[in-house]
C-alpha cells in the first residue's frame, strides 16, 4: 500500500525549513542525484562538503553552485576515492579537521554494472569495494563526529538489492567464480543496506539513540551512473529507457536522500524512495522493504567480514 504520510504528492523539498548552521557531507556529489541533493541543501542555507574522486569535476561543480547561489554559498570538496581505503582515511582526517559538525553523511556515490571483474587497489571486487567497503570505513571513521552532532547516516541503495541472489556470497565475496555485472552489483547494494540495518541494531543494543540511520534509493533516475561504468549494450539500453515514463529526473532522484537527511519522525527500519509505478518513479515516501535485506545471520557475518577487510573495528 502506498505511503500517504506526506500526502498525495509525497515528500518534496517544499517541506524543508531553513538549514543555516547545518553541515551535510555527500559522497559522489559532483553529478547526478548527489549534485542535485547539494543544490537543494545549499538553497536552504546549509553547508555542503562534497567527497568526490575527481578534483577537476569537483571544482567545476563548486563553481556552478557558487554561480547559482552566490559566492558566499558554503560548498567545498574533499578529494576521496571510495575504491581506495587509504584515500578514504585521508579524506576522513581532512573532514575531521575542517567540519566541526556533521548533521548528515549521505553515502550517495556508487559504481554500477562494471562489465568484467575488476579489483580495487586493496584487492576487492570493484563494486563491493567502492559501494560498500569504502562507505563502511568512511562512516566508521566519522561516526564519533556524527554522534557528537546528533547527526544521521543516510545510505543510498538501489532497487537492485532485490535482484540477483538476494543474499551475500560469503564464501566468494569477490565473485571470482561467477562474476556477473548485475548480480555482483546487486550484492554490493544489498551489502550497503545490511550495513545500515546492522548498525541500527548495534546502536539500539548500545542504548545510543543520538545517531539515526536511514536507507533510501533514487528509483529510476537520469544520472550518469550506468553511462560511466556499464558496457556499451547496457549504456544503450539505459539511454533508451531514460526516454520512457519509467524514468525521472536526477533532481527527483535526489529527493529521498534529502528527505532522509532532514525530515523528522521517519522510521529507521525502512526503505524510502519513489512509491509510484514499480517504485521506479512517483511520490517519495516509504517503499517496500523485503526481509532478506535484514537477514540477521548474514548481516552479522557481513559486518565481521567488513571489519576485517577494511581493518577498522567499530566502537559502538
Amino acid at each position: 500500500m502506498a505511503d500517504t504520510t506526506f500526502g498525495s504528492k509525497g515528500w518534496t523539498p517544499e517541506r524543508l525549513g531553513n538549514l543555516n548552521g547545518k553541515t551535510y557531507l555527500i559522497t559522489g556529489a559532483n553529478a547526478g542525484a548527489g549534485f542535485q541533493a547539494a543544490r537543494t541543501l545549499l538553497n536552504k542555507g546549509a553547508k555542503v562538503v562534497m567527497l568526490n574522486r575527481s578534483a577537476q569535476k569537483s571544482q567545476a561543480a563548486v563553481a556552478e553552485l557558487k554561480n547559482e547561489f552566490g559566492a558566499s554559498a558554503d560548498v567545498s570538496f574533499v578529494r576521496m576515492d571510495l575504491a581506495s581505503l587509504s584515500s578514504v582515511r585521508e579524506a576522513a582526517a581532512e573532514v575531521l579537521k575542517t567540519a566541526p559538525q556533521i548533521d548528515a553523511l549521505i553515502c550517495n556515490a556508487a559504481i554500477a554494472q562494471v562489465p568484467t571483474q575488476k579489483l580495487t587497489e586493496d584487492g576487492f571486487e570493484s563494486m563491493l569495494g567502492t559501494n560498500h567497503y569504502g562507505h563502511f570505513l568512511l562512516c566508521g571513521l566519522l561516526f564519533e563526529r556524527i554522534e557528537a552532532s546528533k547527526g544521521r547516516i543516510v545510505v543510498v541503495s538501489s532497487l537492485g538489492y532485490n535482484m540477483g541472489i538476494k543474499s551475500i556470497q560469503l564464501d566468494d565475496m569477490n565473485w571470482d567464480k561467477n562474476y556477473h555485472q548485475n548480480k555482483t552489483y546487486s550484492q554490493s547494494k544489498l551489502a550497503q543496506m545490511m550495513f545500515a540495518y546492522e548498525l541500527q541494531d548495534r546502536l539500539a543494543a548500545a542504548g545510543k539513540s543520538d545517531v539515526e540511520v536511514y536507507v533510501c534509493h533514487p528509483g529510476s533516475s537520469r544520472t550518469s551512473l550506468i553511462t560511466t561504468s556499464g558496457n556499451l549494450a547496457t549504456r544503450i539500453m539505459f539511454r533508451l529507457m531514460s526516454l520512457s515514463p519509467l524514468v525521472q529526473s536526477a533532481e527527483k532522484g535526489s529527493w529521498p536522500e534529502v528527505m532522509c537527511a532532514t525530515e523528522e519522525g521517519l522510521e529507521q527500519r525502512a526503505l524510502y524512495g519513489p512509491t509510484g509505478r514499480m517504485e521506479f518513479v512517483g511520490p517519495v515516501g516509504k517503499g517496500t522493504l523485503h526481509p532478506h535485506a535484514y537477514d540477521k545471520a548474514i548481516m552479522t557475518k557481513l559486518w565481521d567480514i567488513s571489519e576485517k577487510a577494511t581493518g577498522f573495528n567499530w566502537r559502538v
